[in-house]
């Protein structure tokens, strides 16, 4: 049987969309559109959020893929129509970069830095073996490199590997673990009375790793806290005996540096001995606070971290690159082959086992992984890393002025001292002072609520000691000092115009 040819309409199709002129022609066009928006974004003249209801935004997004195809189509009217649809994404998104994005813990990322992440996106870079992926490879064995640098390890002694986010990245983290401290674990399972310790305040992560684990959630001890809601060493090592005398081991400690709710940095130097003292493996998640390794102002924080014997480092949370790149590090290179131990001939050459080294698929739970690590590696090369001590000092001082505004009203309560740009906070007017924390509860949701649609701001909730609070994380160095004080008086108008409408 002879081949049909292939279909002229196909490949005019196909040459529409690969052609490299083609391409020259729209990338110009989103050039155009990405900048304009960043210049009206930065310049505050959108709203924060573009909301509406969920099921109006995906009804809307559904009727540009009506079935049946599009017709056809000029190469001016496809022009027209791609600027069209990018100027219809980025009027129905969320504005992580206006000034007065200070809600959950996503940056307003480095419009740099996403440049060089849209090189991995367009060539398309897998991963799992050298060969497939040879710069972003070694792209991401510097960055590691130099993470691991940073945290106070030798890079030649010390590994790490990038993955898809904080929990993906903790999850790998605590499989190496267990693999470790359990030989065996990948082929026969746990044993019996195995425990997981965690911060009182570790990401829910931490759950979702015992229960794929084959821990179970109901073996995650959670360690005891102190006023300040760091992890307490000297209960944590109480705890640790208790565990051991009632024949339970321990898998790892699950320190935080810093925990979520309100960005408490444990006492790593003081956790870390009680953790040697019983000889128990201790995972820092730093997902968040990482970023302070980079300021010789705030990296005091981390003192001890380098006594981990693994940490997680989000690159897109504090150190402002595009999501997702984690940082999974070991501080023992031994220990880069215990995560998995599987073969995988079709992958992996074993004619040239060397190259293990560097076949990212026998270190993470992806096989396909995109490439990256071209964010981080591109502005930390472009600009050297005292642009990240730059928007880390930045954004820390911007949350110790919002504290202090909070603290110098007499309407507003500030719950916690913070310890770097997070902070939790009630909306409390005098005629509230003595109102049940039912009442005071719901005047905090009523507020965000009717603050984040009406796109002047974005800020989150959440609840602290069993008290409904709103929280602000800044995480925009464009963000200023004039637009939190503009916060706080948006707040009490709305505040007052709830109020004034209750019976």
């Amino acid at each position: 049987m002879k081949p049909e040819k292939a279909k002229t309409a196909s490949s005019n199709l196909i040459a529409a969309s690969y052609g490299a002129s083609v391409f020259d022609d729209l990338s110009a066009i989103w050039q155009k559109c990405m900048a304009r928006h960043l210049r009206k974004v930065m310049a505050r003249e959108t709203v924060v959020l573009n909301w509406k209801e969920p099921v109006d935004t995906i009804a809307e997004a559904e009727a540009f893929l009506a079935p049946g195809g599009v017709g056809e189509q000029s190469e001016q009217e496809r022009a027209g129509k791609f600027e069209a649809l990018l100027e219809k994404m980025l009027s129905s998104g969320q504005n992580l970069h206006h000034p007065r994005y200070i809600g959950h813990q996503v940056p307003a990322s480095n419009p740099v830095a996403g440049l060089f992440d849209a090189v991995g996106s367009l060539t398309n870079q897998p991963m799992a073996i050298y060969e497939m992926g040879p710069w972003a490879t070694a792209v991401e064995h510097a960055v590691t490199r130099s993470l691991c640098r940073k945290v106070g390890w030798n890079p030649d002694t010390s590994c790490g590997v990038l993955t898809h986010g904080g929990s993906l990245a903790n999850l790998t983290a605590l499989l190496t673990a267990r693999n470790v401290v359990f030989p065996g674990s990948w082929e026969v399972g746990l044993p019996q009375n195995v425990v997981l310790v965690v911060h009182a305040d570790s990401h829910y992560c931490m759950n979702r790793s015992a229960g794929i684990l084959g821990l179970g959630t109901r073996h995650v001890v959670k360690a005891a806290l102190d006023d300040r809601r760091r992890m307490d060493p000297s209960r944590l090592n109480e705890l640790l005996l208790e565990q051991k005398a009632a024949g339970r081991k321990v898998m790892a400690v699950c320190a935080s540096a810093c925990a979520t709710p309100i960005g408490a940095f444990d006492p790593l130097q003081q956790v870390a001995k009680v953790c040697r003292d019983h000889d128990v493996w201790l995972h820092v998640d730093a997902a968040h606070g990482g970023a302070a390794l980079m300021s010789r102002t705030h990296r005091h924080l981390l003192d001890g971290i380098d006594m981990a014997d693994s940490v997680v480092w989000d690159a897109h949370k504090m150190l402002f690159v595009p999501a997702l790149c984690a940082a999974v590090l070991y501080r023992n290179h031994a220990h880069r082959f215990q995560t998995f131990q599987q073969d995988a001939p079709y992958l992996f050459d074993p004619s040239n086992p060397g190259m293990a080294e560097f076949d990212n698929g026998t270190r993470t739970i992806e096989c396909t992984k995109r490439s990256t690590g071209f964010g981080l590696w591109g502005i930390w090369a472009l600009y050297g890393e005292q642009l990240f001590e730059q928007m880390v000092d930045r954004t820390f001082a911007l949350a110790e002025y919002f504290c202090n505004c909070l603290v110098e009203a007499d309407d507003f309560e500030v719950l916690h001292t913070p310890e770097c740009n997070i902070v939790v906070f009630q909306y409390l007017p005098k005629s509230l002072r003595d109102g049940s924390t039912a009442d005071v509860g719901r005047l905090q949701q009523e507020l965000r609520s009717r603050l984040v649609k009406s796109g002047e701001f974005y800020i989150v909730q959440t609840n602290l000691n069993g008290r409904a609070a709103l929280r602000v994380t800044l995480m925009n160095p464009l963000t200023t000092e004039q637009d939190l004080t503009a916060l706080l008086d948006e707040l009490r108008s709305i505040g007052q115009d709830i109020l004034s409408k209750q019976p």
